[in-house]
């Protein structure tokens, strides 16, 4: 027999299906027929907490997302090896020719912690060897804000590690190109899950804002 969360997500999907599919002109039947057209790319964390689709109320066929540990964008250093992430971001910029990219972060982040909580040289795991990628972020918040408590710390380093993964989206050649020819914009967004509020990246500021301020 079925566990109970299996079971309540087969009575999910049921209510999904009652909402998209057992109507006339279902969007459904549109997204199959003339194929997905989104015009956001969103990389976000594969925290089970931080959908962008459910935080966004986006409908099925807006969004392209890729999520990882962190939200992540690695550099652009070799085609050598397997590279996931970056696959989706060619294919989002070059295939779906998305008008915008997304690096979403979010409080409470685990993969931004056990960065910080790292004392020496990572231990040889996936999750280690992954948020090399974001080392730079904790050297900076180490730098700026070493005398802070721990959670401060934490906080500070899930909002760089965002700055630093949209650096690193212009190091793709692609993301350049689109960038120029097109005019393509790359955003840096953070979820506080704990407050309910989404802050964007103010270059000029060089610092996050409030997007729906009181």
């Amino acid at each position: 027999m079925a566990r109970k969360e299996i079971l309540r997500l087969m009575i999910g999907f049921r209510r999904f299906k009652e909402r998209y599919f057992n109507k006339d002109e279902s969007l459904y039947q549109k997204l199959s027929g003339q194929g997905q057209t989104p015009k956001t790319l969103i990389i976000g964390c594969s925290d089970s907490r931080v959908d962008p689709a459910i935080i966004s109320s986006a409908e099925p066929g807006e969004l392209f997302i890729v999520r990882n540990v962190a939200n992540l964008v690695p550099p652009c250093i070799s085609m050598d090896g397997v590279h996931g992430v970056s696959s989706a971001i060619e294919f989002a910029v070059e295939n779906l020719k998305v008008e915008n990219i997304i690096v979403l972060g979010h409080r409470q982040c685990g993969g931004i912690r056990a960065l910080m909580e790292s004392k020496g040289p990572f231990k040889k795991s996936f999750i280690g060897q992954w948020m090399q990628v974001s080392l730079a972020a904790k050297e900076s918040v180490l730098k700026k804000y070493g005398s802070a408590d721990f959670e401060t710390q934490c906080l500070h380093c899930e909002m760089e590690s965002i700055v630093i993964s949209m650096e690193n989206l212009k190091t793709f050649p692609f993301v350049r190109a689109a960038m120029r020819d097109r005019d393509m914009q790359i955003i840096g967004a953070y979820f506080d899950l704990e407050k309910g509020e989404l802050l964007e990246y103010d270059q000029e500021q060089n610092g996050f804002r409030n997007i729906l301020p009181d």
